[in-house]
């Protein structure tokens, strides 16, 4: 990428697809609604009020306006990052999508107050905690980080 702004497409792109998902999910199925797809996969509505697997989920409203600030802080200090070290490909591209997913779950928490989740794995009667586009791109995100982390060599 010949300037840092360039590498905000890949967020853009993740916020887009996460949003249009959403979206897709929230016409197609009523809440809790379950379509099975494989033995293993099946997808839902949910409404996930706290952040990964549900964490604060009833905690009463106030996790909205933490979780909220918590994307913005991350946002700033991704973005800063990204600017000082937009050549350095992969923790860039870690980076951006640990952004897109950071703003896709932020769009849901402050126009809806939950985040859309429909994705349902699991093997026989335990399920992996629904997620959606937006979480894959952060799982994915902190993945690259932690691959970056051992790829580079010791100062």
């Amino acid at each position: 990428m010949r300037s840092w702004w360039q590498w905000l497409i890949i967020s853009a792109v993740v916020i887009v697809l996460d949003q249009i998902t959403k979206q897709w999910v929230s016409q197609s199925l009523g809440l809790q609604d379950v379509i099975q797809v494989t033995p293993y996969f099946n997808l839902v509505l949910a409404h996930n009020a706290g952040a990964a697997f549900s964490f604060l989920a009833g905690a009463g409203g106030w996790q909205r306006g933490f979780f909220t600030a918590i994307a913005l802080v991350a946002a700033v200090v991704i973005v800063h990052l990204l600017r000082k070290h937009y050549m350095e490909k992969r923790f860039s591209l870690a980076l951006v999508l640990i952004l897109g997913g950071a703003l896709g779950n932020l769009i849901d928490r402050i126009l809806l107050g939950h985040v859309i989740d429909f994705l349902d794995f699991y093997v026989q009667a335990w399920h992996w905690p629904a997620f959606n586009v937006a979480d894959m791109a952060i799982t994915g995100g902190a993945g690259l980080l932690i691959w970056d982390s051992l790829k580079k060599p010791a100062r």
